[in-house]
């Protein structure tokens, strides 16, 4: 184990670390600036899939129209989880305790810490709800989560393994939480419909 922080690092997670961040300080320009910027417009995107998926199933039934109405928040209980474990693990930034050379702009300041990754947290739980929504639009989305992981550890903030823990913590909250949500609120839509189809009583 690699010692990096607060906690142990796995010494493979750090060496994967070094061969990324070394690969990107000798990548072209124009690869740096793409990834660079890949996280937030990936995150941007996998949030336009989430919302054509929900939109598709808007026109279905009672379950149809919970999953939709639901589907932005598994990802917010999911950030919300990762920003709690954070607290909880205290792992510094591989960038200020290794202090290899890095392409971001700027590390992160100290107390910001970096297990799990939030970004991969949040694309991971983006791409498996738009996949239980739409299979077709799932597809496209789960690359997406993988470069936007893959963009973290890229620019040099986060080890391998707090954007595989975040990916994996995101989409196990999506998984969990989705159909567990749209339950509910697909019998509330059922027991709306069936008051509004009910005729009025007769007025004497």
């Amino acid at each position: 184990m690699a010692d990096t922080g607060s906690i142990d690092v796995p010494e493979i997670s750090a060496e994967w670390y070094h061969d990324v961040v070394d690969a990107a300080a000798d990548s072209p320009q124009a690869v740096q600036w793409f990834v660079g910027h890949a996280t937030e417009g990936v995150i941007l995107l996998l949030g336009a899939l989430l919302l054509a998926a929900a939109l598709s199933r808007l026109a279905g039934g009672p379950h149809n129209r919970a999953l939709a109405l639901v589907a932005p928040l598994p990802t917010l209980l999911a950030y919300a989880g990762s920003e709690w474990l954070k607290t909880v693990v205290d792992e510094d930034r591989p960038c200020r305790t290794i202090g290899q050379a890095i392409i971001a702009g700027a590390c992160p300041p100290p107390g910001d810490w970096s297990l799990p990754s939030n970004h991969a947290t949040v694309a991971g739980a983006l791409a498996v709800t738009t996949l239980l929504l739409s299979r077709r639009l799932g597809l496209l989305a789960l690359p997406l989560a993988a470069l936007a992981a893959f963009s973290r550890v890229f620019v040099g903030v986060h080890y391998p393994h707090d954007v595989i823990a975040g990916v994996l913590l995101g989409a196990l909250v999506a998984a969990v939480v989705t159909p567990l949500l749209a339950r509910p609120a697909a019998e509330a839509l059922r027991r709306r419909a069936d008051r509004a189809r009910r005729p009025e009583p007769a007025v004497r």
